[in-house]
């Protein structure tokens, strides 16, 4: 498997992604190329902090040019024709590399992969899943931001992806697929969500029905379907909403020294939760539909994040996940 990764990409970047690289060099099986794509000099400067050999199987590909967080996605990928995003999307599209993983600007790695590799057969448009925590299992959301709007045929079309998605890379044997609205009544929602409950309805995919925000961190479903205005509003609440209790929490255990006393006993669950809902134990979300394996990481990623992106990366090589995707959409085309 051969991965590029764009150096220059996060706010950590690039001594985080430098040092997810090496571990995953050094941890992962069957990693025959790993490009490190960005500035030579500042990835050179960051490799030589680390003691030993550097693994033969990491490259840096030059790129002179950086997408900044801020940046609009469309104007920074037709201007920065040599920024590290679009480089290492060059090197899926050339064949030279089977994936990409990324943690810089989310819309500009998405306008790139979109314009450079297209998308596979029976793809309208590619969906970001992102691998959202819970109490039992996690659970799959897309849309979460790649399309603000999307039609009927297109919440098909992610549903599909994100039941295969779940099955062959988070193990669950037949996902259950909900269609996220505001009641579980099939006549809720807007025209889009009740002309899609129809389609999904008549598929042979597990579709339960609609379902709630309220019902997705209770283990109801497997796979939770919308678009991306909604489903990046989702993921950003969800984010606000832990960091909240996090803080909450902490403050709430300092009230007395009887709660400071609880707190130390229950340090080992507090642990285990962070780890739990850590976005860095996931690595990043996958850009379902795009003809070419691509991770997106949070632009905070560190150097664990970068590390389980690439594991997810070389996880959709191996399982050939935009095969399956491309069969499955064949599949319901011919039966409708």
């Amino acid at each position: 498997m051969r991965i590029s990764i764009d150096a220059m990409g996060g706010d950590h970047a690039p001594r985080e992604i430098v040092a997810g690289t090496l571990r995953a060099a050094q941890n992962l099986q069957g990693l025959k190329k790993l490009f490190l794509v960005g500035d030579e000099s500042a990835i050179q400067a960051e490799l030589k902090k680390h003691k030993g050999a550097i693994p033969p199987c990491i490259e840096i590909v030059h790129a002179s040019e950086v997408v900044e967080m801020g940046e609009s996605p469309a104007v920074a990928i037709r201007r920065k024709k040599d920024s590290s995003i679009s480089r290492s999307i060059e090197l899926v599209k050339e064949g030279k590399a089977d994936a990409i993983f990324s943690a810089g600007n989310t819309g500009a790695a998405v306008a790139a992969a979109t314009l450079k590799l297209r998308t596979l057969e029976g793809v309208n448009r590619p969906a970001i899943a992102t691998v959202m925590p819970t109490p039992g299992n996690p659970f799959v959301l897309l849309d979460a931001g790649a399309n603000p709007d999307s039609t009927p045929e297109m919440l098909q079309q992610y549903a599909v992806m994100g039941s295969i998605y779940s099955r062959e890379i988070l193990g669950v044997d037949n996902p259950t697929v909900g269609l996220l609205s505001i009641g579980e009544e099939a006549a809720k929602g807007n025209e889009t969500t009740k002309k899609t409950f129809g389609l999904l309805e008549q598929s042979h995919l597990n579709f339960i029905g609609n379902v709630e925000s309220g019902d997705l961190y209770g283990g109801k479903v497997d796979v939770a379907v919308c678009d991306g205005f909604v489903g990046n509003v989702v993921l950003k609440t969800s984010e606000a909403v832990a960091r909240m209790i996090s803080k909450w929490l902490k403050t709430m255990f300092r009230v007395n020294p009887l709660r400071i006393l609880g707190a130390l006993l229950s340090r080992g669950v507090f642990k285990e939760m962070k780890v739990h809902a850590d976005p860095a134990s996931y690595g990043g979300a996958p850009l379902l539909g795009a003809n070419g394996v691509v991770v997106i990481g949070h632009g905070s990623s560190n150097a664990l994040a970068t590390f389980n992106g690439i594991r997810v990366a070389s996880e959709a090589i191996d399982h050939d996940v935009n095969h399956l995707i491309e069969a499955e959409l064949r599949r319901i085309n011919t039966e409708t």
